[in-house]
């Protein structure tokens, strides 16, 4: 049962164009050049248009991710930008823009003028030997001259990517990329474990890289998660950490079950009660091509999504969404995960704890079993 139609839904944005492709990376992106840059900024203009006349919704999120979603240039962006706010209103809204540190100056003083108020910058790690094992075009001077000219242009609200466990890291290292996250004042930290996907270049070679057990990620990810703590990064989902009153307001809406739209290629929609997605062709997307992806929004996706919280699921939550009471078998199955130290259940709902956050996806399909 949805909140009615007019709760403001989020937007996404794939910008799927890159220098080059990371060896672990499994996201939609290709290298290319101006004119397929203007191809694809006109294409996404006209998806806004076209979906805004058909839901005749607004947005209050706006999120550009990729691939390099600043390789198009500040121009090419400000004009999706003011297209999106056009016709989906975005009052009071954040707009995130994912920024790559870059050997050269990116033009965070445009970015700020066309209304982007919210950078995540891909970080990864801050030392320069972990970065090159990763194939990322930036060393730890660059992030650092990055992450200051976006302070100094304006930007308050950052997020920076770490990523844990991953070739040659060792608590020490992962502790400095901590420090420099925390020496910045960033906002907002999103603290990944390395998966090795089917589709990239790490998983040809993952009999040879130097990767900690699943024991060792396991120490390295709770060590990430207490040192974070110190520095005063709250936890607020398994992966992503702030100070208070920072939390990604657009990934919150994916973890409540909100409905949102995705435009570009390898894009996901959910609205009205119905999933799509457009595939991973530049083709369909620009034909308005869509794959529909089933209902959505019942009661196993919302649980599914919202143990990823720290606030877990609340009976007041799910009393709200399906307007009756969190029923006594899917407390009996937390309960029971509790004795292991997996959960918490109590008056309030439902969590996971930081031991059941690694073993979430286990953890969560016995309780939605």
């Amino acid at each position: 049962m949805m909140e009615g139609p007019a709760k403001k839904i989020g937007l996404y944005l794939h910008i799927p164009f890159c220098k080059r492709k990371c060896p672990y990376c499994d996201f939609f992106s290709v290298c290319a050049g101006e004119e397929r840059f203007d191809e694809y900024t006109d294409a996404l203009c006209r998806s806004i248009g076209y979906y805004s006349e058909k839901y005749g919704r607004t947005a209050d999120t706006l999120y550009f991710g990729g691939g390099t979603p600043s390789l198009i240039g500040e121009q090419r962006l400000g004009m999706i930008c003011r297209e999106a706010r056009k016709y989906f209103g975005l009052e009071n809204a954040e707009i995130t823009l994912e920024v790559n540190p870059e050997k050269k100056n990116i033009g965070f003083e445009d970015l700020l003028k066309s209304g982007f108020n919210r950078l995540s910058i891909g970080l990864q790690s801050s030392d320069d030997n972990e970065l090159r094992l990763l194939g990322r075009l930036h060393d730890s001077k660059d992030a650092d001259r990055c992450v200051r000219q976006a302070q100094n242009a304006g930007f308050e609200n950052i997020s920076l990517d770490l990523m844990i466990a991953t070739p040659s890291q060792t608590g020490e290292s992962l502790l400095r990329s901590i420090d420099f996250c925390a020496s910045h004042g960033v906002k907002h930290i999103s603290a990944y474990l390395l998966k090795i996907e089917k589709s990239t270049h790490y998983y040809k070679i993952k009999d040879s890289l130097l990767l900690p057990d699943e024991d060792r990620q396991a120490e390295m990810y709770l060590f990430a998660v207490e040192k974070l703590s110190e520095y005063g990064y709250r936890q607020y989902e398994i992966s992503n950490f702030s100070l208070p009153g920072y939390e990604s307001r657009h990934n919150l809406k994916y973890w409540h079950d909100e409905e949102y739209l995705g435009f570009g290629p390898a894009a996901h929609s959910f609205i009205d009660g119905r999933r799509f997605y457009f595939e991973r062709s530049f083709e369909d997307f620009f034909d308005n091509k869509t794959t529909d992806d089933g209902e959505g929004g019942d009661e196993e996706e919302f649980i599914m999504l919202g143990l990823r919280l720290a606030e877990g699921i609340t009976k007041e939550s799910y009393q709200k969404r399906f307007g009756r009471d969190m029923p006594d078998e899917l407390i009996k199955k937390a309960a029971a995960l509790s004795k292991g130290g997996y959960t918490l259940v109590d008056d309030e709902g439902i969590r996971l704890t930081k031991k059941g956050f690694l073993m979430s996806n286990a953890v969560i399909a016995h309780i939605i079993s």
